[in-house]
């Protein structure tokens, strides 16, 4: 289904095909504390194993894996991925980091998750993508309700950080789902 992935252009980013190409600013961005503890990850990863995953991506065709590059400069700013496809049921997942505090509050999360969204529903007809974010993302829970995202539900205490439990919100948009509109530039 998502064999011929395309770049995904905006105003403010480029969704290129997730390759090795990104490799020195993807290992800085996973080794982030702010973006570890936003996206719940505990692991640590070698750069090898990192380099061999990237260079896999494109033989994947039951998922999208796009690097989030600054449009005009083409500067690394994060990932975009649609993975766990189920094609009986035309739905998939989404999630979406962007790398540190630098890329944050500049509105690419928000442009990326509305690009990645216009493909999935739009091109590749599927029905439903859903998410799940962390209760202590608040900034990532309204890109995803500006972008269309309804609440579904709540696994409570899924995820222990340092601080303790912590809920994992549940969201979803359908393709019957009205989306708000871009904001006009």
């Amino acid at each position: 289904m998502f064999s011929d992935q395309p770049v995904l252009t905006g105003e403010l980013v480029r969704l290129e095909p997730l390759t090795e190409a990104v490799l020195a600013d993807y290992l800085v961005g996973l080794a982030d504390p702010e973006v570890t503890r936003l996206t719940g990850t505990h692991a640590s990863f070698e750069p090898a194993q990192v380099e061999q995953w990237l260079s896999s991506r494109q033989a994947q065709h039951d998922r999208a894996d796009w690097a989030v590059l600054r449009r005009g400069g083409g500067r690394f700013l994060g990932e975009a991925v649609l993975n766990d496809l189920d094609p009986e049921n035309a739905s998939v997942n989404y999630r979406i980091w962007l790398a540190g505090p630098r890329a944050y509050g500049n509105g690419y999360g928000t442009e990326a998750t509305r690009l990645v969204l216009d493909y999935a529903l739009g091109t590749v007809g599927l029905h439903r993508v859903s998410l799940g974010v962390l209760d202590f993302n608040p900034r990532a829970h309204r890109v995803y309700e500006k972008c269309g995202f309804r609440l579904e539900g709540r696994l409570r205490e899924a995820v222990r950080w340092d601080d303790g439990w912590h809920d994992e919100l549940v969201m979803s948009v359908l393709s019957t789902d009205p989306r708000p509109p871009a904001p006009a530039t």
